[in-house]
């Protein structure tokens, strides 16, 4: 674990620098960023070094980044049809039911995960904060955040 600490020290200003180049957008850069060492972590075996893996770590950055647009600009075009249409009512109501969904699944998770997701989300921490609150490091609050992000992705889909 401790060499894991150590690639996400070395390497995260890289990548989130470039997830920022990307996509402008500071919070954003953070999620891809999350997001980067999550699946570096989930693919490591099949990294053969034939390239730096910072490069690596940009490429994994790039796709996701490409991915998520994709993702947003279908969602932003499904909205204004919504807006335009005049079904923003019935969007607001299932915002609403969905909003209160997402509660009751953030409401259940265990601690830690539960604690650190609501001072990200909700008390807008950043992740030194949460982690000096916590007594622990600014990684530990990155991966206690992602880790609860899925889990309730989890939950979410059951």
């Amino acid at each position: 674990m401790k060499e894991i600490e150590k690639i996400y020290s070395q390497y995260y200003d890289t990548v989130f620098g470039y997830a920022l180049s990307l996509c402008k957008d500071e919070y954003w850069a953070e999620e891809l960023t999350q997001e980067v060492f999550f699946k570096a972590l989930k693919s490591i075996g099949s990294f053969r070094g034939e390239c730096k893996l910072s490069v690596w770590l940009c490429q994994i950055a790039k796709n996701t980044f490409y991915t998520q647009a994709k993702f947003n600009k279908r969602f932003v075009d499904a909205q204004l049809e919504f807006t335009q249409s005049g079904q923003n009512v019935e969007q607001e109501v299932l915002n609403k039911a969905t909003a209160f969904d997402l509660h009751k699944i953030i409401h259940l998770l265990e601690e830690p995960y539960k604690e650190v997701f609501w001072m990200r989300t909700f008390g807008d921490l950043s992740f030194k904060e949460i982690g000096e609150i916590w007594g622990k490091t600014e990684s530990w609050a990155r991966v206690t955040y992602h880790r609860a992000k899925i889990k309730i992705k989890e939950r979410a889909e059951v």
